[in-house]
């Protein structure tokens, strides 16, 4: 009886390798088994999700209580019974410190990258870092002349 071990196929190969023999690998290239171990699992595992998602939405939508009533429908605002329009005007400086606060976040998590890079980017990647930092820094200056960190009342003159 032939016991399927890797050690036994390890014994194989050296004999044959010995007695001349010569092993090719065996190439798979172009082609992706739906069989791959992790495709395969993945695509099950996927499945099973989405199957169950749409159950327990299912159950919740067939068992839960349908009564309509006004209260209800108003919108929920942390107890407070809501007055007004909800529709207010938002000062421009509440965008801006959003813009710039996005404009330096992904400066930041440019920079960190690069820093962790360096040494392999060499002078092509310190002279691209360098442009692009004085690129902001060029648009920071731009932004700081024409006004935009004037977020105070502003002064007139006589």
């Amino acid at each position: 009886m032939l016991i399927h071990h890797p050690i036994h196929f390890a014994q194989i190969a050296q004999k044959k390798l010995r007695g001349g023999g010569h092993m090719h690998p065996v190439t798979i290239a172009g082609t992706l088994s739906p069989w791959e171990p992790g495709v395969f699992s993945l695509v099950i595992y996927g499945m099973m999700i989405l199957a169950l998602v749409a159950v327990l939405l299912f159950i919740a939508s067939w068992l839960g209580e349908k009564k309509i009533n006004p209260e209800k429908l108003r919108p929920y605002e942390s107890g407070i019974i809501p007055t007004g329009s909800a529709r207010l005007r938002y000062p421009i400086p509440f965008f801006l410190v959003a813009v710039f606060f996005l404009i330096f976040d992904v400066e930041g998590a440019y920079i960190f990258s690069w820093a962790i890079s360096c040494d392999r980017l060499g002078w092509s990647g310190w002279l691209q870092i360098t442009f692009f930092i004085v690129m902001l820094l060029l648009g920071l200056v731009y932004i700081w002349r024409k006004g935009g960190l004037d977020w105070g009342p502003t002064r007139t003159r006589d």
